[in-house]
C-alpha cells in the first residue's frame, strides 16, 4: 500500500469518526442535586430536569385517608433516617389523592428534618420511561441523597414486557435497589395489570400458576400496599369545608353544604379531586386567588 493510499484513507476514516461523532447524542451532564429538591426524570436526555415550582398541597388538607397517611408518613420517615423501609404501592379509587400525598409527605418530610440532615429528593419518572430505571438508579446510588423515584399512574397493557426491567430494578437484579432509593407509585389497580390479561395468562399457558405468578408477582416488590377507597359524604364535605377555610373563601356553611353537594352529584360521584375543582369553581365566582 502506497503512501498516497494510506493516506486516502486515514483521511477517509478521520472523516467517518467525525460524522459518527456529531451524531451520537450529547453525553449528558451531571445534574446539580442541590439546585431542588424535586426532580423530573427526562428518559431521551439521561438526564434529571430540577423543578422549581412543585404542584401540591399542604398534607393538612388531604383528608379521608389518615390511616394511609400515617403509614406513608412512618414509612418515609424511617427512609430519610437512613432505616429499612419499604417501597410502596398507593392503589385504588381515582381522585383521592394518591399522587398528593405522595408529594405532600415528601414536602412534611423536609419540612421537619434537623437543620444537620440532607433534604430528601423526589424524582418523578413517567410510565413510559420504566425501563430506563436501572440507567436512573446508576446515576443516583453514588449521590450524596436519599431519593423517592415516584411514578404516577403506572400501570401496564398487552404485550408490554418492561414491567419485568422494574422487578429487576426493585428487588430482582444483582445488585439490587440502593440503598439511598426507595420507590413509591401510584396505581387504580392493585397488581398493575389488567385483570384479562392476568385470565389470558392462565388460559392459554402451559403451566398456568407460573404465567400468571410471573404477572403478579410485580406487586409482591411493593412492601407496603396502601388502599384508597370512594369517600363518604361525610369526608367529602370535610374535604371542602377544609380547602374553604385555608383558602379564605368566606360562605354561609349550609350555602356550601349545599353547593358543594350539588357539584359532586353533577359530577356522579364524591372525591378529593372533586372537592378540589369544586373549590376553584368557587373562588373563581368569589373572585378570590387561591393560596399557593
Amino acid at each position: 500500500m502506497t503512501d498516497k493510499t494510506l493516506e486516502m484513507l486515514t483521511e477517509k476514516l478521520d472523516r467517518l469518526i467525525d460524522v459518527v461523532s456529531r451524531l451520537a447524542p450529547p453525553q449528558p451532564k451531571p445534574a446539580d442535586l442541590a439546585a431542588a429538591d424535586c426532580f423530573v426524570w427526562s428518559a431521551e436526555q439521561a438526564a434529571l430536569e430540577p423543578v422549581e415550582r412543585v404542584n401540591r398541597v399542604d398534607i393538612g388538607l388531604i383528608r379521608g385517608v389518615e390511616r394511609v397517611r400515617d403509614i406513608l408518613i412512618d414509612n418515609t420517615e424511617r427512609f430519610a433516617k437512613g432505616l429499612p423501609a419499604n417501597n410502596v404501592l398507593l392503589w385504588g379509587a381515582r381522585g383521592m389523592g394518591k399522587s398528593s400525598l405522595v408529594k405532600a409527605v415528601h414536602a412534611s418530610i423536609n419540612a421537619t428534618r434537623p437543620d444537620d440532615a440532607a433534604p430528601l429528593k423526589l424524582v418523578e419518572i413517567h410510565r413510559e420511561d420504566i425501563d430506563t430505571l436501572p440507567r436512573l438508579m446508576t446515576q443516583l446510588k453514588s449521590a450524596p441523597y436519599r431519593f423517592i423515584l415516584f411514578c404516577d399512574d403506572l400501570s401496564f397493557d398487552h404485550d408490554d414486557t418492561s414491567y419485568k426491567s422494574l422487578k429487576a430494578a426493585l428487588e430482582g437484579g444483582v445488585e439490587g435497589r440502593p440503598a439511598n432509593v426507595i420507590f413509591y407509585a401510584t396505581s387504580n389497580r392493585r397488581h398493575l395489570l389488567p385483570r384479562d390479561m392476568i385470565d389470558n395468562e392462565r388460559s392459554t399457558a402451559i403451566n398456568p400458576g407460573e404465567a400468571v405468578e410471573e404477572k403478579v408477582s410485580l406487586s409482591d416488590r411493593f412492601g407496603l400496599w396502601l388502599g384508597f377507597h370512594k369517600c363518604s359524604q361525610d369526608d367529602y364535605l370535610e374535604m371542602i369545608n377544609a380547602y374553604a377555610g385555608y383558602h379564605g373563601l368566606d360562605v354561609d356553611p349550609e350555602q356550601l353544604r349545599a353547593e358543594a353537594l350539588e357539584w359532586a352529584t353533577t359530577r356522579g360521584g364524591r372525591s378529593g379531586r372533586v372537592a378540589w375543582q369544586f373549590t376553584q369553581d368557587l373562588a373563581g365566582r368569589l373572585g378570590k386567588p387561591l393560596r399557593d
